[in-house]
């Protein structure tokens, strides 16, 4: 059974930092492209950033990128993202996933997700 179980998430204020953490099992995580997504409230899954399962190749949303890092530890078997310069913007569930397909910065399919982590940019 595949699972992921995200952590990490919290209330932070405009310009602060946080770090995800993703845990997963039940698949070969050293063999497999990660991804972050998010939901704002109101709004549908956006795709955040991508990491391939060497941790070498990685991509990032345009409103992201720059503030954002992802990366990987494949013996702990631990998706991360960190968070800097947030942005009340930023505000969203937090997800990690396996199995996404995009057609460009566009999901278009989402295989497996987490339960989430709640990130709160506010002041």
């Amino acid at each position: 059974e595949v699972r992921l179980v995200e952590s990490g998430g919290g209330l932070v204020q405009p310009g602060g930092s946080l770090r995800l953490s993703c845990t997963a099992s039940g698949f070969t995580f050293k063999s497999t492209t990660m991804t972050w997504v998010r939901q704002a409230p109101g709004k549908g899954l956006e795709w955040v950033s991508s990491i391939t399962f060497g941790g070498r190749g990685t991509d990032y949303a345009d409103s992201v990128k720059g503030r954002f890092t992802v990366s990987r530890d494949n013996v702990k078997n631990t998706l991360y993202l960190q968070l800097n310069g947030l942005k009340t913007e930023d505000t969203a569930m937090y997800y990690c996933a396996k199995d996404v397909v995009r057609s460009g910065t566009a999901l278009v399919a989402v295989g497996a997700r987490g339960q989430g982590t709640q990130v709160t940019v506010s002041s």
